[in-house]
């Protein structure tokens, strides 16, 4: 990996930038606490009134860790910033062919999420590379198709409903005006392009949300058909989707692709981190810790979040982060 990439330059003398980024890089801080000094600094990088390029270089600095899973949730908190900053740390992940492919995935993603004109050549790219993984090479698909749609004449003139999530996601939800039935079909239909399979999978979550609408359960219902689907990106996308949701009706697909031990690792660990955010449930926990020695690393670890997500669930905080106080 690229110099400018491992070892971004350090944090302006701000105190809760540094307690921040020195948690988030130590090896020896709990797993668990290193992903909530990550999303206080996500926090921090997205503020407008705050300036963002520390937390952007504090997160990036943490891309020397072994940790597969924290390096795909740096990717995807720096693709949340949308800031430009971001592009070169995640070109240089996206560029390394020795790193995990869930990695470079997320970084793929992240450059669509930020909307990079620039970065079409790199994605295009990897997207036409031969022999490269497929769950990258259909990330990349997707970003192009998402910088492209946003820099649209047609992307500009549609009028999206403003969703109830704050996320930048991989494509924007089609309309809701569209039937639950006509949204699953598309979602389903695999000769269809992956972005407009996404845009329903979005239009179907948005359907889902707030959980006492009438149209969210089939909507959950709709969305746990997915699971089935012959790409893992796709399938860890939906997991993903029901993370946000945190919606009860998804727990027993959740459950079923966390304990699929012949599931691709990155869907699993997305399913149980979506467990995690509906810890306060009965036997959510039970079932994540039935994987706490599971044979994937990857999923050990996001158990381990997902036990402590469980925790904050039930402890009725408002938000994923411990932002500290800075010092005097």
């Amino acid at each position: 990996m690229a110099p400018s990439a491992t070892s971004p330059p350090p944090a302006e003398e701000d105190p809760t930038v540094l307690t921040l980024r020195k948690t988030l890089t130590s090896e020896s801080s709990p797993l668990a606490l290193r992903f909530r000094a990550l999303f206080s600094l996500k926090h921090l990088a997205c503020n407008p009134s705050l300036p963002c390029l520390p937390a952007i270089h504090a997160i990036a600095a943490a891309f020397t860790s072994p940790s597969a899973l924290l390096k795909h949730e740096l990717a995807y908190c720096l693709g949340q910033t949308k800031n430009l900053a971001a592009v070169p740390y995640l070109r240089a992940l996206l560029e390394d062919v020795h790193e995990d492919a869930m990695c470079r995935h997320e970084a793929a993603e992240a450059l669509g999420a930020i909307g990079d004109l620039g970065s079409l050549g790199v994605l295009r790219g990897f997207r036409d590379r031969e022999g490269e993984a497929v769950v990258v090479k259909e990330t990349c698909e997707i970003a192009v198709a998402r910088i492209e749609w946003e820099n649209s004449e047609e992307g500009k003139r549609e009028k999206l409903r403003q969703s109830d999530f704050a996320s930048i996601d991989p494509a924007p939800p089609m309309e809701l005006s569209e039937s639950i039935e006509s949204l699953e079909k598309a979602l389903l239909d695999t000769k269809l392009p992956l972005f407009l399979r996404y845009r329903a999978m979005f239009g179907l979550r948005d359907l889902a949300s707030p959980p006492d609408l009438p149209t969210a359960v089939p909507a959950v219902l709709a969305l746990a058909k997915g699971l089935t689907d012959p790409s893992a990106l796709f399938r860890h996308e939906i997991a993903f989707v029901f993370g946000q949701l945190s919606h009860p009706a998804s727990i027993p697909a959740l459950s079923a692709a966390l304990g699929n031990l012949e599931e691709a690792s990155m869907v699993r660990h997305e399913a149980a981190e979506a467990l995690g955010s509906l810890g306060e449930e009965e036997g959510v926990e039970d079932i994540l810790k039935q994987f706490l020695n599971d044979n994937e690393q990857v999923v050990r670890d996001s158990v381990v979040v997902a036990l402590d997500m469980a925790e904050f669930e039930k402890g009725g905080q408002t938000e994923y982060a411990l932002i500290p106080e800075p010092t005097a």
